[in-house]
């Protein structure tokens, strides 16, 4: 427990400094979260991915693993928040929103930046394929518990292969096993965007944390967002053993594993009509307490 204030210093705080910029500015600049976001999302996100990637080395039976590992990470916290709301006797909207908040975690956001600081330069490849991973599985899960009462749409699961974080893996694989490089004039740039990124979406996450306002505390956000903070890290401890990842991949593995809820879900929940006050106040709630569970993560590791 030495290391905790380290931890908090050197790891987690300089994450917080800046959602906590986003959260002051954000309201007094008048800053278009949406604007922002949709520009990480759709221009910062795909040139992130294709940099970090089609420069990294990972062996694609490791890669196999990493992803086996983190689906079933992934998968697991999804059954118990699943079974956890039908004994708890909730309501079908109620379940689904349990299922999403427990399904996406903020490999993004919060993960990518965390683990740049806990585990080196060297780790943004690794926690981007479990980034991309998440991405995939929890898009499909969200969309389809979203639809959950009104029936399930292979079309809307399969918007997720639109998105152009994943639009920008087939050639960042294809050039990655081509050995191919691009000229300065092209990498540059991608260099100097996929830099942008991950500033970019911490900041762009206190603006919304900012609009979203005070949590109500209730019953359900503390359930909801103690099934996403203690299921991930509890089954990534319990399993990760089962797929002999190395050193670094099981750290980061384990650290994206234990993130809060995503942004994401509160925008899935308000396109889907499926309780978004409920759904945005978790989101808010599990982010802010998500300094003490990391933490404490950090320092089993």
């Amino acid at each position: 427990m030495s290391q905790l204030p380290g931890i908090f210093l050197n790891v987690l705080a300089p994450v917080f400094l800046l959602v906590l910029l986003g959260y002051i500015t954000g309201p007094r600049l008048q800053l278009e979260a949406r604007t922002l976001s949709r520009f990480a999302y759709f221009i910062l996100t795909p040139a992130f991915v294709f940099y970090i990637l089609s420069q990294t080395r990972i062996e694609a039976g490791l890669a196999g693993r990493m992803i086996g590992f983190i689906t079933v990470v992934y998968l697991g916290s999804i059954v118990i928040a699943f079974l956890v709301a039908r004994l708890l006797r909730r309501s079908a909207k109620m379940t689904a929103a349990y299922v999403m908040i427990a399904a996406f975690g903020n490999v993004g956001n919060f993960g990518l930046p965390i683990i740049q600081f806990a585990e080196g330069q060297v780790a943004l490849g690794v926690a981007t394929v479990y980034f991309l991973a998440n991405l995939v599985l929890a898009f499909i899960v969200c969309v389809g518990a979203a639809n959950f009462s009104r029936g399930f749409s292979l079309g809307m699961a399969a918007q997720v292969f639109r998105t152009p974080a994943l639009l920008a893996l087939p050639p960042a694989l294809l050039f990655n096993w081509l050995n191919i490089s691009l000229p300065p004039v092209v990498m540059r740039p991608l260099e100097l965007l996929s830099g942008a990124l991950i500033p970019t979406m911490l900041v762009v996450l206190g603006a919304q944390l900012a609009a979203a306002g005070i949590p109500r505390i209730n019953a359900d956000l503390l359930i909801a967002s103690a099934i996403r903070l203690i299921s991930g890290p509890v089954l990534a401890f319990a399993t990760v053993g089962w797929f002999a990842l190395p050193q670094l991949e099981r750290n980061v593995g384990i650290l994206q594993a234990s993130m809060p809820t995503a942004v994401l879900v509160s925008i899935i929940a308000m396109e889907n009509e499926l309780l978004p006050e409920f759904v945005t106040a978790t989101v808010l709630f599990s982010n802010l307490v998500s300094i003490i569970s990391l933490a404490i993560v950090l320092v089993l590791l």
